[in-house]
Order: structure tokens, then C-alpha cells, then sequence
């Protein structure tokens, strides 16, 4: 199967692609908006774009494993999202992804600037390897 994960945030979005036969979960790019439907026509198009069977959504979780505000707000999106494209969504443990993409860009000789972008499609690289490894 191919999938699309997505690391949602309130002006960057990441996207990664991958599938379960490779394993392999790459960078897809960033959707830069603030604006909700804006955000779900470029999801769209990536969809179309990548055609993945399932997409693969990070849940921000907190430390201590409770569900807060921005959990309850990615449960929403996720929800619009199988709705609205018809695939299923599995949501993701997304604790400390972000500085798993940190620690990938650490040495690449990347601006702050250089590296504030493409941290997001990392981020959801990394989502969607834990979720491919889970399903290993």
C-alpha cells in the first residue's frame, strides 16, 4: 500500500510519501497556509498527485499520553479528511518527531531559515517510518 502522511500544523504542513513494500518514507513537501480550506485543496492534490491507498496523520500527544486541544483539533482534521477524500486515515503518535527532523538537519550546513522549511515534510517522514515500522 502507498501512503501519504501529513504533520499538521497551524502554517506549515508536511508531507511525506511512502509505501509498505520499500519501507522507505520520503520528504513530500510543505503546505505553507494558514487557511484551512486552502490546507484541504492542497491535501487534495497531493493526494491526486501521489495516489496513496491510506493517508497516515500525526497525533500530537502529550508526554504524559493524554489527548489535549491540538490532539482534539488533528481528530477533527483527520476525520474531515477520510470524509472528504474517502481513504482511511490512521492517526500517529507524532512525540518528538520534530526533533527527530532536528537531529536529521543538524549537520547539512542548512540555514535556520533552510532547515524551518523542509522540518515539517521531515517530521512527517519520520510519522509515517514509525507507522510502516509498527506495521512490519
Amino acid at each position: 500500500m502507498r501512503y501519504l502522511a501529513i504533520d499538521l500544523g497551524q502554517k506549515r504542513t508536511g508531507l511525506a510519501v511512502g509505501d509498505d513494500v520499500t519501507r522507505v518514507a520520503s520528504p513530500a513537501g510543505v503546505i505553507e497556509t494558514a487557511d484551512a480550506d486552502e490546507r484541504l485543496r492542497q491535501i487534495e492534490r497531493a493526494v491526486s498527485d501521489h495516489g496513496p491507498h491510506a493517508l497516515v496523520v500525526g497525533l500530537p500527544i502529550n508526554m504524559d499520553g493524554s489527548v489535549g486541544p491540538a490532539g482534539e483539533r488533528v481528530q477533527a482534521f483527520a476525520a474531515e479528511l477520510e470524509r472528504r477524500l474517502n481513504l482511511p486515515v490512521h492517526l500517529v503518535d507524532e512525540r518528538l518527531t520534530s526533533a527527530a527532523a532536528d537531529e536529521q538537519m543538524a549537520r547539512t550546513g542548512l540555514t535556520h531559515k533552510g532547515k524551518k522549511r523542509r522540518r515539517d515534510a521531515l517530521a512527517a517522514a519520520v510519522i509515517l517510518r514509525d507507522f510502516l515500522d509498527r506495521q512490519a
